[in-house]
């Protein structure tokens, strides 16, 4: 059964041709034998393959037609206030997209033609539209064909490539967008409806992921799946990431009321047969999440909950410890009771020589991690360190487009600061990688690329809004935060890393930590936050991290 009548010919494709080719040959197989054994033995064999022919150009030829007519149709259709269209990268996204634009006149685009670097391209047509240059003949396409729209359908691309391409569309002063990166595309198809305005995360240019779904399936496939801080940025991505493997239940831990309102209709839009349970719950409410433990029994556990502004920690280091110390030291424990196979900590590069409360209360929690690991726990604990993730509620860049919108200034810290960045999608899918690697212990980093200057992102930030640095809006350097440093680092030198074998994760040795003894000390810092010695909390600190050199507000 070829289900030839089951198709919507209309959409046709190599595919269906190829199937219709096996049905046409195996009837006309099948009439021959019938004949040759129970008729006319001198039957001329030529009528066998006339017959397979005109089966097939009957067959076919009417869904071709039909498809004719609909490409026909749909082009005839143009009212003429449509926008010109030229279409950046003659892949397979810009294929997808420049097919439902031919399909769909609604979206109101009038495609005229590619761009596209690669030499065999140069004269090739797509779908009867023709590749008129490469990317530098942009500006002159533009003006020569009256382009009003030109679209960027690089999903791949790198960072160095779409500023290129963005430059030149800046030069032609028609509007440009983009359509999601390959992080985004989850299922790797593009619809026209995502097609969207250049973000920051664009010029980021990260190479996409490449995922090792036996592994990561082998451990989240068909087992209850916990996620606490759900509702921020990383959680709900996690959320989104794990979901797609068919967890036998998803349990959904969050403070944040409307966040984790918002990331359960999204999953339960996206996964309706998915087994989700949703809890508002403080991890430092450790009866709480015992209760949660109890009654979900998690096999797998992604803690991605924590305080993560520095400038806000130095003011508050009560909270600071106690949520990203106190709260972790209750999840590690409730794990270690109920046999949780694999618990994974989102940590930081701010935990590496940390300089401020928040790194140094992270740097804490990765001890406690490891520390149970060197216990007899039959629960796999690793870390997974990263730096800063673009688009999340904790990163500059909301902070940055804020001041844009206002006019400025924008503030920088120091004309040489730099941070390492990382899109929200790329980061989920990175640690989801990371919780299939580890073996207990170790704490893994995630390969950031190269350090990026805050101003070049903040220059970049400006030309996206259509202005200019200098004439539009000025930059304005207001010195280092306290607790803040002017380069990031990922990894200590004591640490050392080692490749795994993932390209874009390493992995530091687990170290040897007294469990002992840093659980007398996280019960001294737990004191001291609740009686507010911020003082001695700084001294219990600097105990447990020598290296540490920041101060208490």
């Amino acid at each position: 059964n070829f289900g030839l009548y089951h198709w919507d010919w209309q959409y046709m494709s190599v595919s269906e041709v190829v199937s219709l080719i096996k049905a046409v040959i195996i009837s006309s197989v099948l009439l021959s034998a019938t004949v040759i054994l129970f008729g006319d033995r001198e039957f001329p064999p030529a009528v066998f393959i006339i017959e397979g022919l005109l089966c097939f150009a009957m067959i076919g030829g009417v869904r071709l037609m039909i498809r004719y007519w609909k490409d026909s149709h749909s082009a005839l259709s143009l009212s003429g206030d449509e926008k010109k269209v030229l279409v950046v990268g003659a892949g397979d996204a810009g294929d997808m997209i420049l097919r439902e634009m031919q399909k769909n006149p609604r979206f109101k685009y009038r495609p005229v033609g590619f761009v596209d670097d690669s030499p065999a391209k140069k004269g090739v047509f797509i779908h009867h539209l023709p590749v008129l240059g490469d990317c530098d003949s942009i500006p002159e396409l533009v003006k020569s064909f009256g382009i009003d729209e030109i679209i960027i359908a690089m999903p791949t691309a790198t960072r160095k490539q779409i500023h290129r391409v963005v430059e030149l569309c800046e030069k032609t002063g028609a509007k440009f967008k983009t359509i999601p990166g390959i992080f985004e595309l989850i299922d790797g198809t593009v619809h026209v409806d995502q097609i969207r305005s250049v973000e920051i995360e664009d010029l980021l240019g990260r190479e996409p992921v490449k995922l090792d779904i036996k592994s990561i399936s082998s451990y989240l496939t068909n087992a209850c799946v916990m996620v606490t801080g759900a509702g921020g940025s990383i959680g709900s991505e996690l959320c989104r990431q794990v979901a797609m493997f068919n967890p036998a239940k998803l349990v959904v831990v969050g403070k944040g009321e409307n966040s984790v309102f918002d990331i359960e209709v999204e999953l339960k839009n996206k996964h309706p047969y998915l087994d989700l349970v949703v809890n508002i719950a403080d991890i430092r409410d450790v009866y709480r999440m015992d209760n949660i433990f109890k009654h979900t029994r998690p096999e797998v556990v992604f803690h991605a909950a924590a305080h993560k502004h520095v400038t806000l920690m130095e003011r508050e280091p009560d909270e600071a410890i106690l949520n990203n110390i106190i709260g972790t030291k209750n999840l590690v424990d409730l794990s270690d009771r109920d046999s949780v196979k694999n618990f994974v900590m989102i940590s930081t590069d701010k935990a590496v020589n940390p300089s401020s409360i928040m790194g140094a209360t992270k740097r804490i929690a990765e001890m406690i991690v490891q520390a149970k690991a060197q216990t007899n726990s039959r629960t796999k604990y690793v870390s997974v360190r990263f730096g800063n993730v673009l688009g999340s509620r904790g990163s500059v860049v909301p902070l940055f487009k804020k001041q844009i919108a206002a006019g400025g200034p924008v503030t920088v810290t120091h004309p040489e600061a730099k941070r390492y960045f990382m899109t929200i999608p790329e980061a989920a899918q990175l640690v989801i990688q990371a919780g299939a690697l580890g073996s207990g212990g170790e704490i893994f980093i995630l390969d950031m690329g190269e350090p990026i200057k805050i101003l070049d992102l903040v220059r970049d930030l400006i030309r996206l809004s259509g202005l200019e640095e200098g004439e539009d809006i000025e930059i304005k350097f207001i010195g280092l935060k306290p607790g803040e440093k002017l380069f990031e680092e990922i990894l200590t030198r004591e640490e050392g890393a080692k490749a795994t074998k993932h390209e874009k994760i390493f992995v530091s040795p687990p170290a040897e930590i007294s469990p002992e003894k840093l659980q007398e000390d996280v019960i001294i810092l737990k004191r001291l936050s609740h009686e507010g010695n911020r003082e001695e909390i700084r001294n219990k600190i600097k105990e447990m991290i020598p290296i540490f050199k920041g101060s208490i507000v």
